[in-house]
């Protein structure tokens, strides 16, 4: 059987398992069962068993369940109410007001919780009312948390660097590093996005809000502080070398578990509530990973990936044009898939020749994370823009279409960081350099 038949046919067999409903999960493993029967005469049952257990028993992922538990926790207190309260009067007087509010309480909260879709659902929940009642215009106000909702992929700890570092082998405290300064800057690129609108559509910003006191000031600045203190504990302590990502997480978990209980967001259901949600999800990422890594060894097998990039080598594709060709297939992808599947279903094929082009893969995990950030914000199946339309009650494709900016502004992000690769590896370089 030929590559190319062999490749249409694995295609056709993962299209209609997931339009049948099945979880992505199996989908893959489906996927690569077919692939062994009909590539390689090794049997399928025995790599199976020994590839899903040996993808689930790797120690790095052990951070990941803690990191989604504290998200949770997080999630049902009070930071995210004390949060609005202590960043609104330190925004007020800048251009745009409060929409500043869901990029910089995004950013903060992304980096307590690992999630984007946590996210966007605990700063909308406590913003979008308030910014409703002051007057703030819908579509700068929702879009704003459409596209500041996925800083929770890139700015650490993220969950999704978590597993494109058990997918790919690489380290995840490298990964961490390499995720700081590319979100600080796609924040900062967000807020200028609302400086300049907000300078040029004067008439539909509300009037200014009085410039806040001194004690006002220190007061917001107090609400803000068991939310830096959780971040100091738990980046902190992997960028000095005291914790690793997974000892880390552990601080996290204990930090979020004091937040809570001094703020009065902990009691016996939200505890239960917390550890259910973070068993579910850590389950459904697992079953993702276990099937990814199965279909990683069943394409070794079938010669997909080898001849795939013997044909892009062909080409003679500069790496810049191997990225520009990678970034149109990953947006097309995220149209259909979320991130977490779509890092593991493209890793196992795509790394090898990136490899083979020199590129670092530390820097192309940022990237694919960035790419990733603009699934979320694509319709049909862009998660974050199902929840906000729990909280909104507009069409996904309205949603869509307030994102539609922070999505170009994604895309211009990706090629800056591109043109600019020491945006993401210059801090890693250093901290560890240190050591």
């Amino acid at each position: 059987m030929t590559i190319g038949l062999l490749s249409l046919i694995l295609v056709v067999v993962l299209f209609a398992c997931l339009l049948l409903g099945l979880w992505v999960g199996f989908a893959l493993m489906a996927v690569a069962w077919v692939a062994m029967e009909l590539a390689t005469p090794a049997p399928a049952g025995a790599v199976f068993a020994t590839k899903v257990w040996g993808s689930l028993t790797l120690w790095d992922l052990t951070a990941l369940p803690m990191f989604v538990w504290m998200g949770e926790i997080l999630y049902r207190s009070r930071l995210s109410s004390d949060m609005f309260r202590g960043l609104a009067p330190l925004t007020r007087r800048l251009p745009g007001g409060l929409l500043h509010v869901n990029i910089m309480g995004c950013a903060l909260f992304a980096a307590v919780s690992g999630s984007s879709a946590a996210t966007t659902a605990t700063v909308g929940r406590m913003s979008l009312p308030e910014l409703r009642a002051r007057g703030y215009d819908p579509s700068m106000a929702i879009g704003t948390l459409a596209g500041a909702g996925t800083f929770g992929f890139l700015i650490p700890p993220s969950i999704i660097l978590i597993v494109y570092g058990a997918a790919t082998e690489q380290s995840i405290a490298r990964l961490f590093l390499a995720g700081v300064l590319p979100g600080l800057m796609l924040a900062a690129m967000f807020a200028g996005y609302v400086m300049l609108w907000s300078a040029l559509n004067r008439h539909r910003m509300p009037p200014p809000d009085p410039r806040p006191s001194l004690a006002e000031r220190l007061k917001a600045a107090a609400l803000l502080l068991p939310t830096v203190a959780l971040i100091v504990a738990v980046i902190g302590s992997i960028y000095a070398g005291l914790a690793a990502p997974t000892e880390a997480a552990v601080v996290g978990v204990a930090g979020a578990l004091a937040i809570a209980g001094v703020s009065g967001g902990l009691s016996r259901e939200s505890f239960v509530a917390a550890m259910t949600g973070a068993a579910r999800t850590t389950c459904m990422i697992a079953f993702i990973l276990a099937g990814a890594s199965f279909l990683t060894v069943a394409m070794g097998f079938t010669g997909i990936p080898r001849a795939l990039a013997a044909w892009i080598g062909e080409m003679g594709l500069s790496p810049y044009a191997l990225l520009a060709a990678l970034l149109l297939f990953f947006i097309v992808l995220g149209f259909f898939l979320d991130g977490i599947s779509l890092v593991v279903l493209t890793t196992s094929v795509i790394l090898p020749m990136v490899l083979a082009a020199g590129i670092d893969p530390i820097w192309f995990g940022i990237f694919l994370v960035l790419v990733v950030e603009m699934s979320q914000i694509t319709p049909p199946v862009g998660f974050n823009l199902f929840v906000l339309q729990s909280i909104t009650g507009r069409g996904i494709f309205e949603i869509a279409r307030m994102a539609l900016p922070f999505f170009l502004i994604l895309v211009v992000a990706t090629a800056i960081l591109t043109i600019f690769p020491e945006i993401a590896l210059w801090l890693p370089d250093q901290m560890l350099s240190r050591r």
